[in-house]
């Protein structure tokens, strides 16, 4: 992982303007890269703060090793919808968390993710651009960098959700805007609060059934248990979501998945769109 710049003008004065406004390379990064001695001009390491001239030639070397002991490799099946040098995209199923803790040590996607890292020799912290509940299903997206999870970031990332609501909805199509907080006395749970975090999410009616909805909702902003706290204060909560909702016997988790997402890759400028299939037990619903 390398980033390499030409300068053909005078447009910089210097390596620390390539470094801060070509790259955008925080001043975190940017001290790490210079205490391990990671930034070269025309092939030797150098000082950022030495000028440049037409023709010369910057590289900014992203493969120094990170110590990520603190997160034990676990085998596990991951199923991988995206991979370049930069991220790894997976499909988290239900049933597992993205972090280790005190009752999930060794058997997180963390987990499953270090112990790929290991296999692919990329010795490199384990850092999720996004997070999903425990019991939530679908897109998670790795970077295999600082750097590029610093850029993703601040990109703009737009995300779809399919999800099974119960009732009928009167508006077929509608924006949620209400705030959100932790609740009081509570780790876990959130509350509609006006004094809370903008929240936004778009929501659209797919399919109807006898007592329940097919719903498609597109997050504008990402704040924890949006979906599952909207849908519920608007009177439909998600099936199974026994927090803001309660139990269901037609499925034994939330009934929700992360199901699109699609981003322009910082680095290639491509644009990715990634589809993560909708898993079984929300499928037989349908």
């Amino acid at each position: 992982m390398e980033l390499k710049y030409l300068v053909k003008d005078n447009t910089f004065e210097n390596i620390n303007q390539i470094i801060t406004s070509h790259f955008k390379i925080s001043t975190r990064l940017k001290s790490k890269l210079i205490k391990n001695n990671k930034i070269y001009l025309n092939g030797k390491i150098t000082d950022t703060r030495n000028s440049v001239k037409p023709g010369d030639k910057i590289i900014v070397d992203l493969n120094y090793e990170e110590d990520n002991e603190n997160i034990e490799p676990t085998k596990m099946k991951l199923e991988i919808i995206y991979e370049d040098e930069w991220l790894l995209v997976v499909n988290k199923p239900a049933g597992i968390a993205i972090h280790p803790s005190i009752l999930h040590f060794n058997n997180s996607l963390s987990n499953g993710i270090r112990f790929y890292f290991d296999e692919i020799s990329l010795k490199k912290k384990i850092r999720p651009i996004n997070r999903l509940d425990k019991d939530t299903s679908g897109l998670v997206i790795f970077a295999k960098c600082e750097y590029i999870q610093e850029r993703i970031n601040r990109s703009t990332i737009n995300k779809e959700y399919i999800c099974l609501c119960s009732g009928i909805f009167n508006k077929k199509e509608e924006t949620i805007n209400l705030p959100i907080a932790r609740k009081e006395n509570s780790i876990i749970e959130r509350c509609i609060d006006e004094n809370g975090k903008n929240a936004i999410t778009h929501y659209k009616i797919l399919k109807e059934f006898k007592n329940y909805s097919l719903v498609l909702c597109r997050l504008e902003t990402g704040r924890t248990h949006q979906i599952r706290l909207h849908m519920a204060s608007i009177g439909h909560p998600i099936l199974g979501d026994t927090l803001y909702g309660k139990p269901s016997t037609q499925i034994k988790r939330q009934a929700l998945h992360s199901y699109k997402t699609e981003l322009i890759q910082p680095i290639t400028k491509n644009k990715i769109q990634l589809i993560a299939p909708i898993p079984e037990d929300i499928r037989k619903n349908i």
